[in-house]
């Protein structure tokens, strides 16, 4: 069946449309009116340009610039053409319209990346990997997307693959010879050294795939704080443009705003949340149910305070983020007078006389004094311990002062490496899942190899880990339903 499509996007002055199949040239051909007798686009080599213009019912619809490919040189392996027309909405229509009437029919989302998988042009990854190129947005995943479509992850996995198979080939050649009880082919310290390096690079790849993820949809940020604290401000401030209503009114801010932004090539999703605060209003309730779900979601905390915190609002935050980064942000330093400084895990409230040096916070109410590290907070006996206090910044967002160092610390919270297209970074669910069942397949093998299983029950859990990776590329892809599934979210063109 021939194809054809829209392959650029509209707004520009020059458009390509698409054309594949056994019969893609021929169909071309006998619309197209060269500017030389004798041209004919059936004779033409591959990888050739001609010139003409392309006529319905002898009527001429535009002159345009046709390109040849001969399969099964080609981006989907097939006979195709590409025609460069002018952008006009019309010209376009009547162009497809056109191919159309000839013998073509509409490609579907994502068809010929896909006719490309299934003519061997390229394997399921690197098909999955020019849908990442399109919605790149930033170098980091445009290099992760180059990385995958050239072929890395592929070269890995058919390397870990040929490892797997010359294991499995071993351990059935016993089961050929298992009349003969003394036989081995394979040495089982070997076989289960061997295994545990191919699992500690399959887990590592699975392990990529949260930096995949954070680098392909935006670190989350969840600004937090009490109501009129400057979360908006904030929010504005690191977007560049007045993304939220600012206002001195408490509870201004009832729902979620989300916006994405570029810091040092990483791709940051800040969420401003509604202010924390008991109230009856429902509306502004709900809006603060929404901000805890998404503080849930969020990597990274800031939280926004005007003044220091005590230490049960530190211990409940702490235990509100535990196991994300949290940020103490001190916004209003403008409007602060004789305040010490605040660095590296240290924050100093001299309304009180308090002295915290070394991680430690006082309470000097209660003469406690907290060492090594600890927070006291001596009604609920409560003790934090391991050194592990949020780092501070402060600002102003209202007079912009101290962003960029909140920006750095914001970049150096995500920790995310810096990527080149040789790095091999996990960014699809599907990859991510292929790989953790053929992690978990491997750490059977080891089992059975360390207890001395029967060569089939072992082997059996090996195949089940190339299945697994086989998945990935497209070797155990069978079903029409799987593909469809893949290609539909590509655009239509392409």
């Amino acid at each position: 069946m021939n194809i054809c499509a829209l392959s650029t996007a509209k707004g520009g002055a020059i458009a390509v449309i698409r054309v594949s199949g056994p019969d893609a040239i021929s169909i071309v051909d006998s619309v197209f009116s060269p500017a030389k007798e004798g041209n004919s686009l059936a004779d033409a080599k591959g990888h050739t340009l001609h010139y003409g213009t392309i006529v319905n019912a002898a009527q001429a619809i535009d002159d345009v610039l046709v390109s040849v490919f001969r399969a099964p040189r080609s981006y989907t392996g097939e006979n195709a053409v590409e025609i460069s027309c002018h952008a006009s909405p019309f010209i376009i229509s009547s162009i497809l319209q056109t191919l159309i009437d000839n013998g073509c029919r509409q490609a579907l989302p994502g068809e010929y990346t896909q006719r490309a998988f299934l003519n061997g042009k390229m394997d399921l990854s690197q098909a999955e990997a020019v849908a990442d190129i399109i919605a790149s947005t930033n170098a980091a995943t445009h290099r992760m997307a180059m990385s995958q479509l050239r072929g890395n992850f592929s070269s890995e996995l058919a390397s870990l693959r040929e490892r797997l198979l010359h294991l499995t080939s071993m351990l059935e050649l016993e089961l050929d010879f298992s009349d003969h009880e003394d036989l081995e082919f394979a040495d089982r310290s070997e076989l289960l050294s061997l295994t545990k390096t191919i699992a500690g690079k399959v887990h590592r790849l699975a392990g990529s795939f949260k930096t995949g993820q954070a680098l392909k949809h935006g670190v989350p940020v969840a600004i937090i704080g009490k109501t009129n604290v400057g979360k908006s401000t904030l929010l504005n401030r690191l977007l560049r443009e007045d993304r939220a209503i600012v206002s001195d009114i408490h509870g201004t801010t009832r729902d979620v705003i989300e916006d994405t932004f570029n810091i040092q090539g990483i791709d940051f999703r800040f969420i401003d949340t509604a202010g924390l605060r008991d109230t009856t209003d429902e509306i502004e309730r709900l809006g603060i149910e929404r901000s805890y779900k998404k503080l849930d979601e969020a990597t990274i905390v800031l939280w926004l305070i005007d003044c220091t915190p005590t230490a049960a609002e530190l211990k409940e935050m702490r235990e509100r983020t535990s196991g994300k980064t949290l940020i103490i942000v001190r916004n209003k330093i403008d409007l602060q007078q004789n305040i010490a400084p605040t660095s590296n895990c240290e924050i100093a409230q001299q309304q009180d006389n308090d002295l915290m040096n070394n991680c430690e916070i006082a309470q000097q109410q209660d003469n406690d004094l907290t060492n090594n590290c600890e927070i006291a907070q001596q009604q609920d006996n409560d003790l934090m311990n391991n050194c592990e206090m949020p780092e501070v910044v402060s600002i102003s967002a209202k007079h912009n002062t101290g962003i960029p160092a909140l920006e750095a610390a914001i970049v150096s919270a995500a920790d995310i490496p810096e990527i080149t297209e040789n790095d091999i970074i996990i960014t699809s669910a599907r990859h991510y899942e292929a790989l953790t069942t053929a992690h978990t397949a491997l750490l059977r093998v080891i089992d059975g190899l360390s207890l001395s299983l029967p060569s089939d029950l072992v082997s059996e859990d090996l195949r089940a880990a190339l299945a697994s990776l086989n998945e990935i590329t497209g070797g155990a892809i069978t079903t029409d339903e799987v593909l469809s599934n893949i290609f539909a979210h590509f655009c239509i063109g392409k």
